[in-house]
């Protein structure tokens, strides 16, 4: 039997370190058969996302959080098109978070995530999130220590709460190889179309490579819970990428079960009532 999705990218003891960002370990072989089959998943998705938004409307509380992280050019933002794109607009809430404010600064660090976390019957898309306080932050030595150490026991409680709330959390590392990100920010200075893009930090970034896989695997080891586990996703070819995280995303909603609520009027006499108008 072959493996789920979530058994296969599911994070191993070995951490990110241990995955081959080129790696298919189960699904589709080439872009012909991803496409095909994410327009498959498609399918399936907005049916699960009917059911979830009518459990809501009927008074249900559940939603779902894809919280998505990974170095520069990973694809975070391409996840939220092209999987984000599977789904109804209207039911979807997508979020990226970049530099905080100096508002934001004022604030514990979770205090902007908190605002951004869908409502019921949503399925919400983090673009870096509150991740980012345990690793830019640690990296670039933004904080002591001492104050972004204690944060993995944070981010455990809260993505705890959210569980307890009816959140159910989807932590994706888009998982990409230092000359794959070399050859797509390339791509963004030749390309008219993607040069705006492009940021010189990112470059800045890319010579921290190691200090930064560093720092993923530990926050990732210190923060893989039951409640809310990471997926690890190689990412070096996009369409592959889409095709994992569509299939977990369909996954974790099947098993959530949404259910459509049971109708709140009597059919018979509102079928009656129907026929017999006239306009």
């Amino acid at each position: 039997m072959s493996a789920t999705a979530r058994e296969a990218f599911r994070l191993t003891p070995g951490g990110p370190a241990a995955v081959d960002p080129r790696d298919r370990p189960i699904g589709p072989r080439d872009k012909e058969s991803a496409a095909q089959e994410l327009a498959e998943l498609g399918e399936r998705l907005a049916d699960l996302q009917d059911a979830l938004h009518a459990e809501a409307a009927g008074g249900g509380t559940r939603a779902l959080l894809v919280v998505l992280q990974g170095m520069d050019t990973s694809g975070k933002g391409g996840v939220v098109d092209h999987v984000g794109g599977l789904l109804n607009p209207a039911w979807i809430r997508a979020a990226s978070f970049g530099k905080p404010t100096a508002e934001e600064l004022s604030h514990d660090f979770l205090w902007r995530i908190r605002s951004q976390v869908p409502g019921p019957g949503r399925i919400g898309f983090f673009d870096r999130s509150h991740y980012e306080d345990v690793l830019v932050v640690r990296v670039d030595s933004l904080a002591p220590e001492d104050v972004w150490r204690p944060r993995y026991a944070q981010i455990n409680a809260f993505e705890a709460e959210l569980g307890a709330a009816g959140v159910t959390v989807l932590k994706c590392m888009l998982h990409i190889s230092p000359d794959e990100q070399r050859e797509r920010l390339l791509a963004r200075l030749d390309d008219p179309r993607k040069v705006w893009k492009y940021n010189p930090g990112d470059v800045d970034a890319r010579a921290k490579w190691p200090a930064y896989q560093e720092a993923y695997a530990e926050a990732l080891r210190e923060t893989d819970t039951g409640a809310a586990p990471w997926y690890v996703i190689p990412g070096d070819r996009k369409w592959y990428r889409n095709w994992a995280i569509a299939s977990l995303l369909a996954e974790t909603l099947t098993e959530l079960d949404p259910k459509f609520p049971p109708a709140k009027v009597d059919i018979a006499a509102e079928r009656a009532r129907i026929t017999a108008t006239t306009p």
